[in-house]
C-alpha cells in the first residue's frame, strides 16, 4: 500500500526543509564531500525525475538563512556544478517543505522548460569580466584631453573648498561624465572581441564609479583558453590604465536563473 502523504501538520513538526540551489541533468553524479548552506552545511544530494536533478540539502526549519556565508556557499556550489555540466541555477533562498515537493511542485511541473534549457547550455558556462580604472591614470587622461576640466583643477587648486564650491562641483561632473563616456567605449570594445567568439553577452551595471568594465558572458568551455587570450590581449593594452580580470566558470546567473519555488 503507497504512503499517504504527508498532512500539514506532519509538514510542520518537521524539523527540517529542503533547499534547492538548481537544475542539473539526471545522470549528474554528486560529490560525497560536497557541502552547501547552514551551520553546520549538510551533505549535496540530487533529487531526480526523468531527464532532470535538482541539487538539494536539508537545513534545519528554525535557523534562517542570509548569512554571507550562505550566499558564498550558494554560489560556491552551483559554480563549482558549472565548471562541469550545464546547471541551471536558482536564486539563493529556495526553500521547499521535503524531496516529494521538490520532485512533483519543481521537477515534474516544469521538467520540459528545465530540459531544454539545459540542452542549450551543454557545454557551456558563464565568465565575467571586470576591469576598473586606475585612479591617476583615467584622471591624468581625463584633464589632458579636455582644456576645461585641466583649467578647473588648476582655478581651485590650494583654495579653501568653500570658496570653490562650485567649481569643484563642476569639476567632479565633468570627470564623471568622462569617466562614463569612457566606460561605455571600453565596453564597447570588449563586447565586440567577445562576440568574435560566439559568446552571448550581457552587459552589467557598474558597481563602482571607476568601474571600466562589468560584462557577463555565456561561452564555450571548450573556448575558455580563448576568452582568457582575448582577456590577456586587452588587459595588455590597458595596462597601467586599468587592472582586468576574469572570473569563471560561473553558474549561467545572467542568463537563465530561474525563480524560486512558488515564486
Amino acid at each position: 500500500m503507497a504512503d499517504e502523504p504527508e498532512t500539514q501538520e506532519q509538514q510542520q513538526d518537521r524539523e527540517t526543509v529542503v533547499y534547492v540551489y538548481g537544475m542539473v541533468p539526471a545522470d549528474v553524479e554528486t560529490d560525497p564531500e560536497a557541502r552547501g548552506v547552514g551551520d553546520p552545511p549538510a551533505e549535496i544530494r540530487a533529487v531526480k525525475h526523468d531527464r532532470v536533478a535538482a541539487l538539494i540539502s536539508e537545513i534545519p526549519r528554525d535557523k534562517p538563512l542570509g548569512r554571507p556565508e550562505d550566499l558564498t556557499a550558494h554560489a560556491a556550489l552551483l559554480d563549482a556544478a558549472a565548471a562541469e555540466v550545464p546547471v541551471l541555477p536558482l536564486r539563493f533562498g529556495a526553500v521547499v517543505a521535503d524531496e516529494d515537493a521538490v520532485r512533483t511542485e519543481l521537477l515534474e511541473e516544469n521538467h520540459d522548460d528545465f530540459a531544454a534549457a539545459l540542452d542549450q547550455l551543454e557545454g557551456k558556462a558563464e565568465y565575467v569580466i571586470k576591469a576598473r580604472y586606475v585612479e591617476q591614470a583615467i584622471l591624468r587622461e581625463i584633464l589632458e584631453s579636455d582644456e576645461r576640466l585641466s583649467q578647473l583643477r588648476e582655478a581651485i587648486r590650494g583654495k579653501p573648498a568653500e570658496a570653490t564650491r562650485n567649481e569643484r562641483m563642476a569639476l567632479g561632473e565633468g570627470i564623471g561624465n568622462a569617466i562614463a563616456a569612457r566606460r561605455e567605449a571600453d565596453t564597447a570594445k570588449v563586447v565586440d572581441a567577445l562576440s568574435e567568439l560566439g559568446a552571448q553577452i550581457a552587459v552589467r551595471e557598474p558597481t563602482h564609479e571607476e568601474d571600466a568594465v562589468h560584462v557577463a558572458c555565456l561561452a564555450e568551455t571548450a573556448k575558455q583558453s580563448d576568452l582568457e587570450d582575448v582577456v590577456d590581449r586587452i588587459a595588455e593594452e590597458w595596462s597601467g590604465r586599468v587592472d582586468m580580470r576574469l572570473l569563471g566558470p560561473l553558474a549561467a546567473y545572467d542568463f537563465v536563473v530561474t525563480q524560486r519555488p512558488g515564486a
